[in-house]
């Protein structure tokens, strides 16, 4: 799906403020209210937007330290299995299937180094996985950001 320059307008006024009501964007973007609805449930409806939950700091949580595991894993029946156990284990934020020498990446936190091996010592309990190995992130100069292929959007020309 595309999106154009009214759209990403839209998504970028919700990002850096996502308590507005409809009404406030439409005043905001000076559009009609029912435009700035209309185009809101199609960006949802095509996934676009996928939600409005308030995001959350690991770190303001106690979870200070961030690390990266990839796993080899027994692939007797594909990867959904381990990722669905993997899921029952909270400090496991996401998981992607991958290519190269390992088949799973995880972004977990835990609350020490100590705590790490712990929550490592958990996944290495899942049944299927085989192998893992971990990387610990210093800092996050640049976070989780989409807002950039928002702004990339190629604006029309009118003639």
């Amino acid at each position: 799906m595309t999106i154009d320059q009214l759209d990403a307008r839209l998504i970028a006024l919700l990002a850096a403020e996502p308590r507005l009501g409809v009404l406030e964007c439409s005043r905001r973007l000076g559009v009609a209210r029912g435009t700035v609805q209309a185009r809101l449930d199609r960006l949802i409806d095509r996934g676009v937007i996928t939600g409005f939950g308030p995001d959350v700091s690991p770190e303001a949580l106690g979870y200070d330290v961030t690390a990266f595991v990839t796993m080899e894993i027994r692939q007797v029946a594909g990867h959904d299995p381990v990722a669905h156990r993997l899921a029952h284990i909270p400090e496991v934020l996401e998981v992607h299937t991958i290519t190269g020498g390992s088949d799973l990446l995880c972004r977990v936190v835990a609350r020490t180094n100590a705590d790490l091996q712990r929550v490592i010592d958990r996944i290495v309990e899942v049944q299927g996985v085989l192998r893992t190995s971990s990387i610990i992130a210093l800092d996050t100069p640049v976070p989780y950001r989409v807002l950039p292929l928002v702004a990339n959007v190629p604006q029309r020309v009118t003639r």
